[in-house]
């Protein structure tokens, strides 16, 4: 599996190589950075790692061989002694078998197995948080490039307005105090753009640490699918999916068979044993006059061995008292993740109909704002307003611009975010890649269950991701286009959209 990601990545690096630069969508972004991303890897070694505890649990259950060889040399001889060897050679072969421990090895394997299920859950939760984290920052690449444009498409209508200002001022119509609100209004502006640029450029480059590569023009995101009705609908479906929910469950049940393990050491075990044991004086055995000495000996011995603990200093009572705490702690833990996931999907709800409620708002807004500043200027040319209402005009307008295209953001990152948190934000619900290529942690857990030879070890730790020493600084450049197209010319009402996974839309959202 991870070499089937690798290949892929490697893939999409020789297209992105060979291909001339082209525009980017989200769905792209989206797979490249789960193919790529460094916090995505280390979470499956993470897991992985975890996979691994239940072998180590199981192994305590399963028999144990152990050879023993001593080599001796006698640098002191016994003086009363006729047959006192000078040296000795022995061997031992031990079998164990283990019988019956108390549960400790049924339970321990079922604790881990529920913490593999929990460390599933948290790669999903990780999954969903960084593809979260990439729509923000693509959305944000988006914001800054229509701020800057903004801006600059500012510092352009200021600089022609002063450029008229001054010339009126020159044959007496206007005031040196009409010129210097000018200028004012221009410095300003200036200023802004440089802030909006880099701003950009801040967004860019976090865009290259989570995907892994630079941003080209950006598309215009497509609509989200399966957002929920009400309030109601997206708690209850948070409830049920949320992976980081899911993962307190599993966690708390692990914790309750840790209660059985700790006990299980008051209980008896049994096991059986064998034991061969080789014995050798390498001729250095001496013998009764007129007798012969066996420098040899071979010996073999079977049984059955119970162990009964009859006092361990409390030892014991205290790990299960210990882990009865630690049980509770992971029941209130399961409380405290489930008010947090209501809170949260409830905050997130109302912030996306809110910020799509401030779309509709700010566009009637900017409407008002573009005829408000006609008029103004239309005024202006008869002398019924005077240059700072056109400098005020200009500033609404922009102002609500800004509004219009933030809230076109906030209400897209809200509504990803309400599906993340709904458990609804992952590989598999966004149509990213072909099954085959599609990170499947059962791969590793059926793989590394069944073995038990010690002698098997995986390849050395290498890190999978790419890294982006060599991607050029980002600057705070934009095309040459409408802002407010970089966002759609519509606004939807997300709620009633249910389009099929991250497809690009038939017209821009």
């Amino acid at each position: 599996m991870r070499n089937s990601l690798r290949l892929a990545t490697a893939l999409a690096g020789v297209c992105l190589l060979a291909a001339p630069a082209s525009a980017d969508t989200l769905k792209e972004a989206l797979t490249r950075a789960y193919q790529d991303n460094p916090t995505l890897e280390a979470a499956r070694a993470q897991l992985r790692a975890t996979d691994e505890n239940v072998v180590i649990q199981r192994a305590q259950g399963l028999p144990s061989v152990n050879t023993t060889t001593t080599y001796s040399e006698f640098l002191v001889q016994n003086s009363t002694s006729f047959i006192a060897p000078e040296r000795q050679l022995n061997a031992s072969v031990d079998l164990g078998v283990p019988l019956y421990q108390g549960g400790a090895v049924k339970n321990g394997v079922l604790a881990a197995e529920n913490r593999v299920d929990a460390g599933r859950a948290d790669l999903r939760g990780t999954e969903s948080g960084v593809f979260a984290d990439v729509v923000a920052i693509y959305m944000d690449v988006i914001l800054n490039e229509a701020l800057v444009s903004l801006s600059s498409n500012n510092v352009e209508v200021l600089s022609i307005n002063l450029e008229a200002t001054s010339d009126r001022f020159e044959i007496g119509d206007l005031t040196r105090t009409d010129v210097a609100q000018s200028e004012s209004r221009l410095a300003v502006a200036r200023g802004d753009l440089q802030t909006a640029e880099a701003n950009l450029v801040n967004a860019r480059e976090r865009y290259i640490a989570l995907v892994g590569t630079a941003p080209t023009d950006l598309q215009p995101p497509p609509p989200l699918p399966g957002l929920p009705d009400s309030v109601q609908m997206a708690v209850d479906v948070a409830l049920e999916n949320n992976p980081d929910l899911i993962a307190a469950k599993e966690r708390a049940d692990a914790a309750g068979y840790d209660i059985e393990v700790a006990g299980a050491g008051r209980l008896p075990t049994f096991s059986a044993f064998t034991n061969g044991g080789y014995q050798n004086f390498l001729g250095t055995l001496g013998a009764v006059p007129g007798a012969t000495a066996d420098q040899t000996a071979t010996s073999a011995t079977a049984g059955v061995r119970m162990t009964l603990p009859l006092f361990q200093g409390g030892r014991v009572a205290a790990q299960q008292r210990q882990a009865t705490a630690q049980a509770e702690a992971a029941l209130e833990q399961v409380i405290a993740t489930e008010r947090s996931v209501i809170a949260q999907t409830r905050a997130i709800y109302s912030s996306w109909r809110a910020a799509n409620a401030i779309i509709a708002s700010s566009q009637a807004a900017v409407d008002a704002a573009e005829l408000s500043l006609e008029g103004v200027r239309a005024e202006n040319t008869v002398g019924n307003r005077t240059i700072l209402d056109i400098l005020d005009a200009q500033q609404e307008l922009l102002r609500a611009q800004v509004q219009l295209v933030t809230a076109r953001r906030n209400a897209y990152v809200a509504g990803f975010n309400l599906l993340a948190i709904m458990g609804k934000a992952e590989a598999r619900d966004l149509g990213l890649g072909d099954e085959g290529l599609l990170y499947d942690p059962v791969v590793n857990y059926d793989r590394v269950r069944g073995i038990i030879w010690d002698w098997q070890r995986d390849p050395e730790p290498q890190a999978d991701s790419s890294r982006t020493v060599d991607i050029p600084p980002a600057d705070g450049e934009v095309p040459d286009e409408d802002p407010l197209d970089e966002f759609g010319t519509e606004i939807i009402d997300y709620s009633d959209t249910a389009p099929p996974p991250l497809e690009a839309p038939e017209s821009n959202p």
